[in-house]
């Protein structure tokens, strides 16, 4: 009789690939940026992750990091890094894989992201820049209630739309 149970199928991660699918840095203002020794930038970060699909159990997700350097409303530096990765993920429910790809695999990828910014700015003649580690569960779970109370408020609009504040009928 045991062995007409159906298994659970076994839960498999696995990193395949890391690579560079895009990248861009711009410094529009030098050598002229250089001359002023006591600049104070403003940095913007921004991140963002997306998924497809490659194969039955290989995902590709991309996180892309732009870093905008500013002082007053002169571009210093402006980097934009697309890290990819291909995972290979099995065996997991729904809303386990919408975790794996939301925030573990960002995880995963942020360290490589970080290393290519800095090194890159750096390069670009200014002095180290590192980004600060970035807790991806605390941004997957903002998204997740950011997407349930949009879903609630939407809600609410339709149900009062229809002329009567949603009273029965």
């Amino acid at each position: 009789m045991a062995e007409n149970e159906q298994k659970a199928p076994e839960k498999q991660i696995a990193i395949q690939k890391i690579y560079i699918k895009d990248f861009s840095f711009e410094s529009p203002n030098t050598p002229q940026v250089f001359v002023k020794t006591d600049w104070q930038p403003k940095t913007d970060l921004n991140l963002r992750s997306s998924h497809s699909a490659v194969a039955d159990d290989s995902h590709e997700i991309v996180l892309t990091v732009t870093v905008e350097a500013k002082e007053d409303d002169k571009t210093i530096f402006l980097v934009e890094l697309h890290q990819a990765g291909l995972f290979h993920i099995a065996g997991y429910s729904d809303d386990e894989f919408k975790a794996l790809v939301g925030s573990f695999c960002p995880n995963v990828l942020f360290p490589y992201a970080r290393e290519t910014i800095a090194s890159v700015v750096m390069k670009g003649g200014f002095p180290d820049f590192v980004l600060q580690p970035i807790n991806f569960d605390a941004l997957y779970a903002q998204g997740l209630a950011q997407a349930r109370a949009r879903a609630q408020s939407e809600a609410e609009t339709s149900a009062g739309a229809d002329g009567n504040g949603g009273a029965p009928h």
